[in-house]
Order: structure tokens, then C-alpha cells, then sequence
């Protein structure tokens, strides 16, 4: 794409010198000799930088900077003038200006002052991009009335300061509702911080959400900020908060009711102005009767309940998205582009989807890695996304011995118990009613991962 500049002088001589060079650096020059056609010329021509001559009859380059910075701030001009003063450069960079360029121009000064520009330029539009593309990944998709009235949700309580409690089964998108909350919020240019309770320890789960003083405990090397510190301004995401200790829990109440928060060690609290967005696979209220999650607390948190319906519910989701992911795993990820043939997106939505969205973007990712065609098709669906009643059989029996055969399931089935306790080893050893050492240790056998 051509770099474009806009050269403003009244001095004929000044701009055909400035459009010779420039054209010369293979950019696209335009040039006027006013104030009032640099504005037109600016709204037609689009440039990525503007060299704008301070003195010039009607108006001037001052008033003229100010009027484009109004019509957009994103304007990157360059000031150039005969009879600069500090006093002149001061009020010009004030203005918005990016730089200031004296009479007679440097060849050299011009081209680096540009080249400089240019790469703030293309550096706002790749930041652009890049946020975009973060965006869309964390885009929820889908049309069924399920989804819709999630959406529906959203869109209301997000602009509001209420608490979230987003409930439902593993692997749903409760993170996404949180994003989205956060993502449409007056907060959304202030971090967005999670903290999964369930993954940390319940010994550090104090210092991970309240921060500690140097020498506290044993293993504090320094002041360290908690999760509530780092998401001052901003939105504080507890997943699966019903897995917290009731010790942290007595803490989590203290800071929603005081909004201050004190680090382990320190003799004094600091104020914090956090929104809470919560979330949980457990039936909170359950939890209450058994002693294990504090009433006060699920009062505070509970303001705006959001349940997110399982795969299974809003099967007419599918399609789109395994269309979704198949284009963002291509773009983000590196992978084979492919469709998915009609036959192949039937069996996919047959299935159940224990794991739910997050199961199935495991699948589509499989198969558009194991694949061969430039289409993924039914045959490869049975073959290795389980697609079929005898999907997975079929899979385990193109092993060749029966070693091999017990290695793949031992690891197809602890993969897929891991997903659907959201990677919550200690959870998932419970329900295997395995040691979650032995647990540990085959994740480490097989090279198990979580998907990012």
C-alpha cells in the first residue's frame, strides 16, 4: 500500500521541492497551497501524514492542525516553518502535532521525521488488528434463542458497575460472557484479570488474589500486587470460584463490602475499585447446605445470573461454529484452510458434546491437522473426531498391538475427562477416584496439555 503525504505550503517552490523528493522515496504526494484546501484535500486524499507550513495567508497551519485534529485524531502532522521560535514548536506539539520542521528543510531531517511517522503509524494500525483479531476470537457465536437470550443479557448489564454470576457446565464459554461483560463496559480499556480457584493451591490462593509483603511467609522474595491490585479500574474474573477455600472467601466478602484489599504481611489496606464478574460449574446453592461456600458471599456475588446452556441445547450452533473455528484456526494458528462437508457437519452435530465448545474446538482443530483432503469429510470424522456410534472403535482398532491399543485409550479418555473438568486435576482424580499423583504423572507420561 502507498504511503500518502499531504504537503501544505503556500510557497509554490516549497512544494514541488517537497513532492520531487518524496515521489523519489516511491510515495504518493498531493499538495496544496491553503489551509481551507488542505481540510478538503484531507478528507478526499486520506494521508497517512500531513507537512503542514505554519505561516500561511487566510488560515493559518495552527488553526489548520486544530481543525484536522478535530475532524480525526488519529491525524499525524508534521509542522514545518520559516520562522520557528520554541514558543511556536510548544503550541504546535500541544495541538497534536507529531513534529516540528525549520526552514530550509534537511533533506535527511525529512525523511527520518517521516520514516518515523510512518512507523507510528503502522504500528497504531497493527495494535489495531491485533485487538481486533483478539476480539474476534473471544466473539461468542451462534444464533439459537438460547444464545440470543444470553446475548440479550449481556448487552444489558454490561454498561452497569452489577456483579456476574455466570454459571454453567464446563467448557460452555463462561469466559466469554465475562470478556463480553468486560469487552462492553465504561471499564473496557482497564485490565480484564482472571484468577482460576480452582488451579491454585488453597495455601497460595490468599496471596494470589490479595498480594503479599517481602518476608511474610517463606517464599516472599518481594512485595508482590494481588489479582485485586492488578484489576484496579478494571474487571476481576473469578472462574470457578466455587472451588475457593472459606478462609479466601471470608477475604473476597471483605473486599466487595469495603472495597479495600490487604496484602498477607502488610499492617495496612488499600483501596481498590474492581468490578467482580464470577463464575462457577457448581450449584452454588448446594454448596451453601454442605458448609462449603459462604451464603453472604453468594448474595454479593449473585446480583446478575447468567446460566449458559450446555452444546447440547443449541445444537443449531454447530455449524456456525465449526465454521468460526476452522477460519480462526487457519488465520491464528497456521493451519490447512478447509471446509467441512454437510456430511461431516451432520455427524458432528449428533454428538452430545460432554466437553461442550470447548470439545468441540478440540475436534475441529484435530481434524484439520490429521486431515488429509482439502475438504474434512464424514469418513474423516468417524475416523478421528469420534463421529459416529462406532467412531471411536474404529479408531482404537487401527492399532497394532494391544499395548498400543490401551496407550491410546488411557490417554483419549484421560484427555477427555481433563476437558470436561476444565483441566481441574484435582477435581478430575476425584472422579476417577485416582491419587491426583498418579494423575500428575500420566499427564506428564502422555505430554497432555490444555488447549489455549
Amino acid at each position: 500500500m502507498a504511503r500518502r503525504v499531504l504537503v501544505v505550503d503556500d510557497e509554490r517552490g516549497v512544494r514541488e521541492a517537497l513532492k520531487q523528493l518524496l515521489e523519489y522515496e516511491d510515495m504518493e504526494v498531493r499538495t496544496v497551497e491553503s489551509g481551507m484546501d488542505a481540510l478538503d484535500a484531507y478528507a478526499e486524499f486520506h494521508p497517512h501524514i500531513v507537512l503542514l507550513d505554519v505561516k500561511m495567508a487566510g488560515l493559518d497551519g495552527l488553526e489548520t492542525l486544530t481543525r484536522l485534529r478535530e475532524a480525526d485524531a488519529d491525524a499525524q502532522v508534521v509542522m514545518i516553518s520559516g520562522h520557528g521560535t520554541i514558543q511556536t514548536a510548544v503550541e504546535a506539539t500541544q495541538l497534536g502535532a507529531y513534529d516540528f520542521l525549520e526552514k530550509p528543510l534537511d533533506t535527511d531531517r525529512i525523511l527520518l521525521t517521516l520514516r518515523n511517522a510512518f512507523d507510528r503509524v503502522a504500528l497504531k494500525s497493527e495494535n489495531e488488528r491485533l485487538r481486533a483479531s483478539v476480539a474476534d476470537q473471544y466473539d461468542m457465536v451462534g444464533t439459537s434463542k438460547a444464545i440470543r437470550d444470553v446475548l440479550d443479557v449481556i448487552a444489558k448489564v454490561a454498561p452497569t458497575p452489577a456483579r456476574v454470576l455466570i454459571t454453567g457446565e464446563n467448557g460452555v464459554g463462561k469466559e466469554l460472557v465475562a470478556r463480553a461483560i468486560h469487552a462492553e463496559s465504561p471499564r473496557a480499556s482497564k485490565p480484564f484479570v482472571e484468577v482460576n480457584c480452582a488451579a491454585i493451591p488453597g495455601e497460595l490462593i490468599e496471596s494470589e488474589l490479595f498480594g503479599h509483603m517481602k518476608g511474610s511467609f517463606t517464599s516472599a522474595f518481594a512485595d508482590r500486587a494481588g489479582k485485586f491490585e492488578q484489576a484496579d479500574g478494571g474487571t476481576l474474573f473469578l472462574d470457578e470460584v466455587g472451588d475457593m477455600s472459606l478462609d479466601a472467601q471470608a477475604k473476597v466478602l471483605r473486599a466487595l463490602q469495603e472495597g479495600v484489599v490487604t496484602r498477607i504481611g502488610a499492617t495496612k489496606s488499600s483501596p481498590v475499585d474492581v468490578r467482580v464478574i464470577a463464575a462457577t460449574n457448581k450449584i452454588l446453592e448446594e454448596e451453601i447446605e454442605k458448609g462449603r461456600f459462604r451464603e453472604d458471599l453468594y448474595y454479593r456475588l449473585n446480583v446478575v445470573p447468567i446460566d449458559v446452556p450446555p452444546l447440547r441445547a443449541r445444537k443449531g450452533d454447530i455449524r456456525p461454529m465449526i465454521e468460526r473455528f476452522a477460519s480462526d484456526l487457519a488465520v491464528y494458528d497456521g493451519l490447512k484452510a478447509r471446509k467441512f462437508s454437510d456430511e461431516a457437519i451432520g455427524l458432528l452435530e449428533q454428538r452430545d458434546w460432554a466437553g461442550n465448545v470447548r470439545e468441540l474446538r478440540n475436534a475441529v482443530e484435530r481434524l484439520l491437522i490429521l486431515s488429509i483432503g482439502d475438504e474434512v469429510t464424514a469418513a474423516d470424522v468417524q475416523r478421528l473426531a469420534g463421529g459416529g456410534p462406532g467412531a471411536t472403535m474404529g479408531t482404537l482398532v487401527q492399532c497394532e498391538t494391544f499395548e498400543e491399543f490401551k496407550v491410546v485409550a488411557e490417554r483419549a479418555f484421560l484427555l477427555t475427562k481433563l476437558e470436561e473438568n476444565d483441566w481441574n486435576v484435582s477435581e478430575t482424580a476425584r472422579k476417577l477416584a485416582m491419587p491426583r499423583s498418579n494423575l500428575y504423572k500420566k499427564i506428564d507420561k502422555y505430554g497432555l496439555q490444555r488447549n489455549k
